[in-house]
């Protein structure tokens, strides 16, 4: 019955297996436009590879092709992304754009090609072989969703900073994407040039990669099945028009950008999200039993956790910290207070791996300041942190997020999700009891489900502190916690921090509530233009009389206003 229609079944199919190849991109927030090269270099490469004859008597020849262009799609991938995975944006864009365009110049003047006129080739690969392909790369991306190295994707895309700061290595997981793109594109070339019988330059030009990426962005790049989706509407698109007796040239792609344009505008999903949306929001159920037994331990009480010497940071001419010593025992609750451009969180910047020090020495946890790895490597020893303006991750819900500070103390699962592991079950389990734990210890256990934007600023305050909690930290760095906070949530907070500490948690904290720091921390630093001008105990401290004059204020006694 479909006899008639083989090549537009197949087109469909292969242009959801392209637009798979932008998918995994935008999966981490990235706008690669190179996926043409890619998919030119592997179709010509696998001509050198790929049979005459069918293999063992009635085998396709482009089985050995499929694994030559994945190989080839993913090594120029890495060859090209080790430069321009620097880029972001629409910088990264046009870098993998001309790339494509190198690819596609190279081609059309080589000899081994023929040129411009390309070659022509049996028609090895079949509507069974592309659509199989097809069936195996939904599958991988239906796994991928939410497992551990899924919620990575998301979260590089929602907020690189915050990631790498909840132990996501943000420079592997973008390569890794970047990478799968390029094999993907590759088995895309492969499958075209052995459906069609020919190679040509000109197939993998600009227009496939706009028809890619506009494939990829109508379907939607956040639920698996966007691609297909988008491939099939797009395809459905000329045919309904030819079915309709309309032969003008110009519909077709006005018709696409019309729907594009809408899409962007109202529908930032794609149309698979609109599944999303019709479909009841379910309510996540907590475990009964958030037991975790088997975390790192903490160390002992009064162990040195950071130690700092001569700490400086400076740009340009502007010296933001100098000259700052620290000591950070296991359990204490060390407050710093400051003006507004004392250092405050360019110190925590560089304590955290986000900033590297241009003077002093000292480690965090084992762990050198200005070291080599970013923010990911200090949370895998155990830091994690909050920042004072909330990065949370807006397209995840309450518990995803919490989900994301789980990365650090949780194993992989993607490789033994594909086989339907039980480990993989048990693991996905133990981040999961791990981060309702976490939720109800703040309070937002029956929120779980929602958005972080439908959340009052004091919860979103608290889901972030849940999200650094959900890595088990050995120091926690809150930077301005109790930020838009009243009295009552404020008191609750400085409770919480000492529960922390009574557990054996280190806590760094910034804040310009000082009653709340006064009455919570151990001890306090006062910070003023960079340097430490008084240290230690908290009350103490407040009464100094250069914090009184850089920070605090006196009332008609003298005594420092702070209440």
């Amino acid at each position: 019955m479909l006899a008639g229609y083989d090549t537009l079944i197949t087109t469909i199919a292969l242009g959801a297996i392209l637009a798979y190849s932008f998918h995994v991109v935008l999966m981490a927030g990235q706008l690669s436009l190179g996926q043409a090269g890619f998919a030119s270099l592997a179709a010509y490469t696998s001509t050198l590879f790929v049979p005459d004859q069918p293999l063992f008597g009635s085998l396709s020849p482009v089985l050995i092709g499929l694994p030559v262009g994945a190989a080839v799609g993913a090594a120029a991938a890495l060859l090209l992304g080790l430069p321009v995975l620097r880029l972001r944006g629409v910088f990264l864009a046009i870098a993998t754009l001309a790339f494509g365009e190198m690819v596609r110049v190279f081609m059309t003047n080589a000899e081994w090609t023929n040129g411009a006129l390309g070659l022509r080739l049996e028609k090895w690969a079949t509507i069974d072989l592309v659509w199989l392909i097809l069936a195996v790369l939904t599958y991988l991306f239906w796994r991928l969703g939410p497992s551990r190295t899924g919620r990575a994707f998301a979260a590089v895309r929602e907020d690189e900073l915050a990631a790498g700061s909840m132990g996501v290595d943000v420079v592997r997981t973008r390569m890794t994407s970047f990478m799968a793109s390029g094999a993907i594109a590759g088995v895309y070339g492969v499958l075209f040039t052995y459906f069609f019988g020919r190679i040509t330059p000109g197939a993998f030009d600009f227009s496939m990669t706009v028809d890619g990426l506009v494939t990829a962005v109508l379907g939607g790049y956040l639920i698996f099945f966007g691609p297909l989706l988008g491939a099939g509407f797009l395809t459905a698109v000329p045919e309904l028009q030819e079915a309709l007796g309309f032969d003008a040239g110009w519909i077709h792609p006005l018709l696409t950008g019309v729907l594009l344009l809408a899409v962007v505008l109202y529908l930032p999903g794609g149309l698979s999200s609109l599944a999303a949306r019709l479909r009841p929001r379910r309510t996540p159920t907590p475990p009964q039993d958030t037991a975790v037994d088997d975390l790192r331990p903490l160390p002992e009480p009064g162990s040195t956790v950071a130690r700092v010497r001569g700490l400086g940071k400076s740009y340009g001419a502007v010296q933001a910290v100098r000259d700052v010593d620290i000591d950070l025992a296991s359990g204490e609750v060390l407050g710093v207070i400051g003006p507004n451009g004392a250092g405050k969180t360019t110190l925590i910047n560089m304590l955290t791996g986000l900033e590297p020090p241009t003077a002093g020495e000292g480690d965090v946890l084992g762990v050198a300041l200005g070291s080599r790895g970013g923010a990911h490597r200090y949370a895998q020893a155990g830091v994690s942190r909050t920042f004072q303006h909330s990065k949370l991750f807006g397209r995840l819900t309450v518990l995803d997020n919490v989900l994301v500070g789980t990365h650090v103390v949780s194993r992989g699962t993607y490789g033994r999700r594909l086989v339907w592991l039980p480990s993989a079950r048990r693991d996905e389990r133990r981040a999961t009891r791990l981060a309702w734990a976490q939720l109800r210890r703040v309070g937002l256990a029956d929120k779980a489900g929602l958005r972080p934007a439908t959340l009052s600023y004091g919860d979103q305050r608290r889901l972030e502190i849940a999200r650094a909690l959900a890595a088990h930290p050995t120091l926690l760095v809150l930077d301005e916690p109790a930020a838009g906070m009243n009295h009552v949530e404020a008191a609750e907070l400085a409770e919480l921090i000492r529960s922390l500490a009574e557990d054996g948690i280190t806590v760094l904290l910034i804040e310009h509530n000082v009653k709340m720091v006064v009455d919570t921390c151990t001890r306090l630093v006062v910070m003023n233009f960079g340097e430490v001008i008084a240290e230690g105990e908290p009350r103490e401290v407040i009464s100094d009389p250069a914090v009184i004059e850089a920070y605090l204020g006196a009332d008609e006694t003298g005594e420092p206003e702070y209440a």
